[in-house]
């Protein structure tokens, strides 16, 4: 774990790195279109963006050659659904490398081919206990697999399950530190830290950002409301603050001044990022044009 030595002016003066970009490809959850990212990067002198979509890689190359072209880095990531026992929930990896990206592929494929046609695409979670090398994971959200089995009361399975992926993972494992204002966020928080703090693994500030503008909230909700079924009106249904916009440097380091840590990691992250996608011809079988009798 890193001990920050940092001030706040220093901790101003860095970038807040947005490793959790949802795209139009995280259907009827992402809302931002890559084009418009490419112009917002632009705009606003982004150093390094990360992509997040859930369940698929499908724009990874258009994301990593539309903002690599205005001077930003591209760091590639997405989001699979993992079980654990009678829970299923998201978990975010990160590559870190050509390998690390053939391995998050990899994975993400399995969670399609491996299960029936009913079921929604997953892996079981002991597949983060094998080779990962190139890979970073992340802890994910309040509604993801480890926020879940929070909800459900079941620390002293997450601290196991905590133990044995740091073990796996090394330096390389994270417990995502939100500040949303989502429901049992605080809570959520409360036990990363302490989890932190007695298993060693570092703690890494993240923001989901589904939308790049505040008032794009209200149309996001919709938009989450048609891919959950539901009303917009409906009570009883899951329901994001209107903090899940494109947060300034200094929003985030405001929001985390009392966890420099936390924003010391994430400034620290892309360093370890040396990998982006690149366009390749295709690879054609070779079809002999003599004719065989």
């Amino acid at each position: 774990m890193v001990i920050s030595k940092l001030s706040m002016p220093e901790l101003n003066n860095q970038n807040f790195n947005h490793l959790k970009i949802h795209t139009q490809y995280s259907i009827c959850e992402g809302a931002i279109k890559i084009d418009n990212l490419k112009n917002f990067c632009k705009e606003n002198k982004i150093s390094c963006l990360g992509l997040s979509d859930t369940s698929n890689l499908c724009g990874a190359l258009e994301f990593a050659e539309n903002i690599s072209k205005v001077g930003t880095q591209p760091i590639i990531g997405t989001q699979i659904h993992f079980r654990f026992e009678d829970t299923t929930g998201l978990l975010p990896l990160i590559a870190l490398n050509e390998k690390g990206y053939k391995r998050i592929i990899e994975l993400s494929s399995r969670s399609y081919l491996e299960n029936d046609a009913l079921s929604d695409p997953h892996l079981d979670i002991k597949e983060l206990l094998s080779d990962m090398e190139g890979v970073s994971l992340l802890s994910g959200t309040i509604q993801g697999l480890f926020g879940r089995l929070f909800e459900k009361g079941r620390l002293d399975e997450i601290t196991k399950i905590y133990n044995s992926l740091s073990s796996n993972f090394q330096d390389r494992f994270y417990l995502e530190i939100q500040r949303h204002g989502d429901q049992n966020e605080i809570a959520f928080e409360k036990f990363n830290l302490e989890q932190s703090f007695k298993i060693k693994i570092p703690i890494i500030a993240t923001n989901e950002v589904y939308y790049l503008t505040p008032d794009m909230h209200e149309a996001h909700d919709a938009l989450t409301c048609i891919g959950a079924k539901t009303y917009v009106n409906e009570k009883n249904r899951i329901k994001f603050s209107n903090q899940h916009y494109f947060k300034s440097n200094e929003e985030m380091s405001k929001l985390f001044s009392d966890l420099p840590e936390a924003l010391e990691n994430n400034f620290n992250l892309p360093f370890k990022c040396n990998f982006r996608p690149q366009f390749s011809k295709p690879v054609l079988p070779n079809i002999s044009s003599e004719k065989r009798w």
